[in-house]
């Protein structure tokens, strides 16, 4: 993108992934860009609109099982989504939205066709994880560790042409040793919070990504320092 257009943000399918507030994302880093003087355009297209191809980041959340394997048969069909990230659009998801970015995962206890654009392919668990979620995020991404919430039953699995985001510290994540996969412009993690009002540094990573730009001007971050501090000494003496 040029320096003088709007950073255009497109929360995909807000009537069927939106469960657990992640519309917060697109909110912190609307904020996030607009307190740096970038004019920012976020647009929310429901699941019977066409989905813009053009856009600078995409935001994909978490959902139940039905809406979710219905989410993966109109982002196949429609096929925006793929012609955006082959023109190098960033694309954040989080939960079942990250599930679909896989070759596959499980829906009402069917195997379901996902968009292929990440490596990776989702089964059910043992057991529900629910709880805290942390991690060493890859140092290659230059982050501080993560923080969020994990509510889901799948098992993530990542392939060879994809990396972890993190290495579990607590919580399950993918399989209880890795959370999270990355590759190029394309993020995926289970954690909820939303993920970007925890992790601020990743929501400036996006920012980084969808500009061009290596350095961002730094913002006060006294309240998410705050509540990250909080959370991970919740979790040190659980």
């Amino acid at each position: 993108m040029s320096t003088d257009s709007a950073i255009s943000i497109v929360w995909i399918y807000p009537d069927l992934l939106s469960t657990y507030g992640d519309r917060g994302n697109m909110l912190i880093l609307a904020r996030r860009a607009a307190l740096r003087g970038f004019p920012v355009q976020t647009i929310e297209v429901r699941s019977d609109q066409r989905l813009p191809s053009t856009a600078d980041i995409y935001l994909l959340g978490g959902g139940e099982d039905g809406p979710q394997a219905l989410a993966a048969q109109r982002l196949l069909a429609d096929g925006g989504l793929h012609r955006a990230v082959a023109q190098g659009s960033v694309v954040f998801a989080v939960c079942a939205g990250y599930q679909l970015l896989g070759g596959s995962f499980f829906a009402k206890g069917a195997k379901c066709g996902g968009l292929n654009l990440l490596d990776l392919n989702s089964d059910r668990g043992p057991s529900r994880a629910v709880g805290e979620l942390g991690g060493t995020i890859d140092p290659r991404l230059g982050l501080p560790p993560l923080t969020g919430f994990e509510n889901h039953g799948g098992r993530t699995h990542l392939g060879p042409s994809v990396a972890p985001l993190a290495r579990v510290t607590t919580g399950i994540g993918n399989d209880g040793s890795t959370e999270g996969a990355w590759r190029g412009k394309l993020l995926g993690t289970y954690s909820h919070g939303p993920a970007l009002a925890r992790n601020p540094a990743l929501a400036d990573l996006l920012l980084r990504w969808a500009t061009g730009m290596d350095v961002l001007a730094p913002l006060d971050d006294t309240w998410s320092d705050r509540l990250r501090a909080e959370r991970t000494a919740a979790t040190a003496v659980s």
